[in-house]
């Protein structure tokens, strides 16, 4: 079934009286989300670091590019697949870690992010910081392969232990974040003082670790937010790759990479993917979007490995110029958590559905039958 499909389910859903439970737009999906969240969850989620002009910078860009349509090829039938690591999925698009997920809906967010993923063979990169035991959310993805991001922490066993119960459980890669080894600055957040894990939220990988567990030697609630602070942050260097590379034989993403000559170095060290991105503009203020990178850090790649995306996608259409600028897969951010906010697992599934369409529906009507023809007709609009 072609993804462009769920258009056609919701007109004739219309013609016996039912419309859409969820939003169609992203801004109104922002909007509603908003109002159905904690105030303290929706500042974290949807605020970014200083002024956030980054963060504006990172769904702007996607203005600055446009695809030429091209007539009388008959698209009528598109292949949005692509391959990766060995495996095939059926679309481009996949869920980005967000480290309070699991606080979304039920506090369950990250089960929903799984069940999601099981209904639509989108997958997901689960973030270290997850509400449930990442062992305990895997098998709700079904047979949609799931990967693991890492914040790596400073005690190095600590690392090693994390990433060998991601390889035990049977998640596919692991993804290693490289600009979160301290807290951006976020004026939305500092004006209340909301910092969830300070709270003690989202740290259950780290409550149900053996390194952990020893480490802190109680279950005491301040003494492992404490324990926690003083290991999650580590600021990698070049050094550190050749002993991640040691800890599993699985795909090594490294994410954060917006540089030509990081991108290359990291190839060279035996890293098995790039993920471009800029973390949303959570991180740091005042850079180039994340999409101005790209095209660098695709050629710099040189098709040597995959290079993932992330950072101010909001429609379909964004998905279709990231692509056309090179990169392999697109990861979904904000959108997605504001669907589960919505509606839970059906508001996700719906948001996911609703980006594939108008991706599939754009690449139809412009007369791309593939992904190697957005990249042939995208240009600069200005």
């Amino acid at each position: 079934m072609a993804f462009a499909d769920y258009q056609n389910e919701i007109y004739f859903a219309a013609l016996g009286g039912r419309t859409p439970d969820f939003p169609m737009d992203y801004a109104t999906l922002e909007a509603k989300a908003a109002a159905a969240l904690p105030t303290s969850l929706h500042s974290y989620i949807a605020g970014g670091a200083g002024d956030e002009l980054t963060q504006r910078r990172n769904v702007e860009a996607f203005a600055d590019w446009g695809v030429v349509p091209r007539m009388l090829v008959g698209a009528a039938q598109r292949d949005l697949s692509v391959s990766a690591w060995g495996l095939t999925f059926p679309s481009p698009i996949f869920m980005a870690p967000v480290g309070v997920i699991g606080l979304v809906g039920d506090k369950h967010g990250d089960i929903a992010v799984a069940e999601a993923a099981a209904k639509t063979g989108v997958p997901a990169v689960f973030s270290t910081l997850m509400e449930d035991p990442l062992e305990e959310v895997i098998g709700h993805a079904g047979t949609t392969p799931s990967f693991f991001q890492l914040y790596t922490p400073k005690d190095r066993d600590l690392a090693a232990s994390l990433v060998s119960r991601a390889e035990t459980a049977g998640y596919r890669g692991i993804t290693v974040t490289l600009d979160t080894w301290v807290p951006g600055w976020r004026p939305r957040d500092l004006s209340s003082g909301n910092f969830p894990q300070l709270r003690g939220h989202v740290l259950k990988n780290y409550t149900t670790d053996p390194v952990f567990r020893k480490m802190v030697g109680s279950d005491d609630p301040q003494s492992i937010v404490l324990h926690w602070v003083q290991t999650f942050g580590n600021p990698l260097t070049w050094d550190d790759l050749a002993w991640l590379r040691s800890l599993t034989e699985l795909p090594i993403v490294l994410k954060g990479i917006s540089h030509p000559e990081d991108a290359r170095r990291a190839i060279d060290a035996g890293v098995d993917g790039i993920y471009c991105s800029n973390h949303g503009g959570r991180q740091a203020n005042g850079g180039l979007s994340a999409l101005e990178t790209l095209p660098g850090v695709v050629e710099a790649c040189d098709d040597r490995v995959p290079v993932l995306f992330d950072s101010g996608v909001r429609s379909g259409t964004d998905v279709i110029k990231a692509l056309g600028l090179g990169a392999t897969m697109v990861g979904i951010g904000r959108p997605y958590v504001y669907g589960l906010a919505l509606g839970g697992v059906s508001g996700l599934v719906h948001v996911l559905r609703m980006l594939l369409a108008e991706a599939d529906l754009l690449m139809a009507v412009n007369g791309y039958p593939d992904i190697a023809a957005v990249r042939a007709n995208i240009r600069p609009s200005r």
